[in-house]
């Protein structure tokens, strides 16, 4: 997948005039929100069960490096094979070396963000390896070469004219149909034909049990059961914030998962694996490969602001409550990890100077954080972010900023602290905001403001602020 975030503000206003998305936008996030609303009042106390979340991944972060080996030790008495990777390069060539090493022709993949991360399909292609999405969704925009547009509907957006010229150039359909469930049915026939022959298969991880030794995923397809039950090998690629504890401290986050996903109380499929399969038993994987991803979260744990973001689920809760989100979709963010979240993990994957439009790009109105299943403070850790921007950090990826923004904002934080400074620049830049306004509203300013006013208008500054109309009417009383 190629890179794009640095295109955030470019594609962010093509997708605000794309009618296809605009209808999706409108409905799916709000849709599942209310249904996420909804699922969470299964529970007997929602606030205590959501607040659980927080605690069971905030404990497991404390105790990471302990969990990680003890999840090791028992995956590998279990059969597993457990590779440490340091970077995406070091796991995607253990991979590309299996797979040659046993003359693998093709692979197919359950629905998994961090393969995407670490540009797994690009490489295994350029080696000659066939590669195929099952997950619905993730077929359509591999087909496509688009990003996901959301975690639960990575082609929801995708108009069904646009998926019938596709299916009938790409996987052989024969007759023209605009019908979902044919063309589904058309995906499905394809696909079958690969798990029916396919040697290896690749998956993400959900959560990974350290005192079992087991992994396990959720979806609705079933095609990640297929991935990890019917090839010779499997291979499962987890980010290592993904362990927890026990059996049942994972039971309670998969019922936030599922809630916060897609408004279920239990997805439709939900696999748990712990090794290979006995020589007695007929589904399973004869090898198991467990690849351990580090890829730069090691960097974010040794900060105690950055770790919280190693909370994150993945359950896609934020995206469906973020106004910005819901006005741009995921194609903008460029990467992918899209809404709040990847807001977030971008920047500090790839850098801030890569991504620099994706931190400012939030209004701080906090529906992320309330929706949060594992009580991330997204707000607060963009703000942690623009002041590393501001900084120019290099430990993550910053260059300092230009002088007459560095001069801008120190000329602005001397004039906040002085008050008769700053009475006086209110009364100038009133002056000169307001000369431009035509019936009450400016709709165009010069310098740096000239960017908020391309897709809204601004009332007129009122000509006297709160504190002088205050004082006249002090001195009228």
């Amino acid at each position: 997948m190629k890179i794009k975030t640095d295109q955030y503000a470019e594609t962010a206003r093509r997708e605000l005039g794309n009618p296809n998305s605009r209808v999706f936008l409108n409905l799916l996030p709000a849709f599942l929100s209310v249904m996420r609303q909804a699922a969470m009042q299964s529970f007997p106390d929602p606030a205590a069960a959501h607040a659980m979340g927080g605690v069971i991944r905030a404990e497991a972060l404390d105790r990471l490096p302990e969990l990680l080996e003890q999840f090791e030790r028992n995956a590998t008495a279990a059969g597993t094979k457990v590779f440490w990777a340091w970077d995406g390069h070091a796991a995607n060539g253990y991979i590309l070396d299996l797979a040659l090493k046993h003359g693998i022709g093709y692979v197919t993949k359950g629905k998994s963000m961090i393969t995407e991360e670490i540009g797994l399909n690009d490489l295994l292609e350029e080696n000659g390896i066939e590669v195929w999405e099952t997950d619905l969704g993730e077929f359509i925009a591999q087909l496509l070469g688009r990003p996901p547009f959301h975690i639960v509907g990575p082609a929801v957006n995708v108009p069904v004219e646009e998926i019938r010229d596709l299916f009938m150039d790409r996987i052989g359909l024969e007759k023209p149909t605009t019908d979902p469930v044919e063309l589904g049915l058309a995906a499905r026939n394809f696909l079958r034909d690969k798990f029916h022959h396919m040697e290896m298969g690749i998956t993400g991880v959900n959560m990974a049990v350290a005192e079992t030794g087991t992994i396990i995923n959720v979806e609705n397809e079933g095609n990640i059961r297929f991935n990890k039950s019917s090839p010779r090998i499997q291979v499962s690629v987890m980010s290592l914030e993904k362990v927890v504890p026990t059996m049942m401290e994972a039971m309670h986050l998969l019922r936030l998962l599922c809630r916060n996903c897609t408004g279920q109380e239990l997805g439709a499929y939900v696999s748990l694996d712990t090794g290979p399969k006995n020589p007695d038993e007929i589904d399973g994987p004869e090898e198991l490969h467990v690849i351990i991803l580090d890829n730069g979260r090691t960097r974010l744990y040794q900060d105690p602001n950055l770790r919280e973001i190693l909370r994150c689920m993945r359950c896609g809760g934020c995206l469906n409550v973020c106004p910005i989100y819901r006005r741009i979709g995921g194609y903008p963010y460029g990467w992918a990890y899209s809404g709040p979240m990847g807001q977030i993990l971008n920047p500090l994957l790839l850098g801030l100077d890569r991504t620099r439009d994706l931190v400012q790009s939030c209004t701080l109105c906090h529906a992320c954080r309330d929706a949060c299943m594992t009580g991330i403070d997204h707000p607060g850790l963009l703000l942690y972010l623009r002041s590393k921007a501001a900084e120019g950090d290099p430990d993550l990826g910053a260059s300092p900023e230009s002088w007459p923004i560095a001069w801008f904002f120190k000329a602005f934080a001397h004039a906040a602290a002085n008050p008769v400074l700053w009475r006086t620049t209110v009364r100038l830049v009133r002056s000169l905001f307001n000369r431009t306004a035509r019936e009450g509203r400016v709709t165009k300013a010069p310098g740096p403001l000239a960017a908020w006013l391309e897709s809204r208008d601004f009332p007129a500054m009122p000509e006297k602020t709160f504190h002088e109309r205050w004082a006249d009417l002090e001195r009228k009383g």
